[in-house]
């Protein structure tokens, strides 16, 4: 079953149980799957890994929407766009290991021969490519390449 078709199920259920919060998240997610669908042009579908990146930009989005809500001192607004991320967070697969990260980064670095942090850009390209369609986080894998290549 592809995500598209799963949302579209838990959707249904979340009518049908009345949860408010799941149906609003799901709502949110069909209608920005669809606009990148419509992004794509006609007769195009979504494989997995472009609706993982959907997913993934839905919830980056909502966490910076939380930390700003925070530092504006709108902590109810906060814990509803947390509660959103929960429930999207169902939907991408498990986290990558911070260790598994390293080791990509390693092997990048090997690969593309890389000493210094100006060749950050081609090490990022290689360790992200080894992680398409799964969830690894930029932010990290980031921080991992600058420590490897300043250290």
């Amino acid at each position: 079953m592809t995500l598209v078709d799963k949302v579209q199920k838990d959707l249904v259920a979340a009518m049908k149980a009345k949860d408010a919060l799941r149906l609003g998240c799901l709502r949110m997610l069909k209608t920005a799957l669809h606009n990148r669908k419509v992004e794509k042009g006609v007769g195009s579908e979504l494989d997995e890994a472009e609706a993982m990146t959907v997913v993934k930009s839905l919830v980056k989005q909502r966490r910076e929407a939380a930390v700003e809500f925070r530092k504006g001192g709108a902590d109810d607004r906060a814990q509803q766009e947390e509660k959103e991320i929960t429930v999207l967070d169902a939907y991408l697969p498990a986290a990558v290991s911070e260790d598994a990260i390293r080791e990509a980064v390693e092997a990048a670095v090997k690969e593309t021969g890389a000493v210094t942090v100006k060749d950050m850009g081609k090490v990022m390209k290689a360790v992200m490519g080894r992680f398409a369609g799964q969830n690894v986080d930029g932010k990290q894998v980031s921080q991992l390449v600058r420590q490897r290549l300043s250290g």
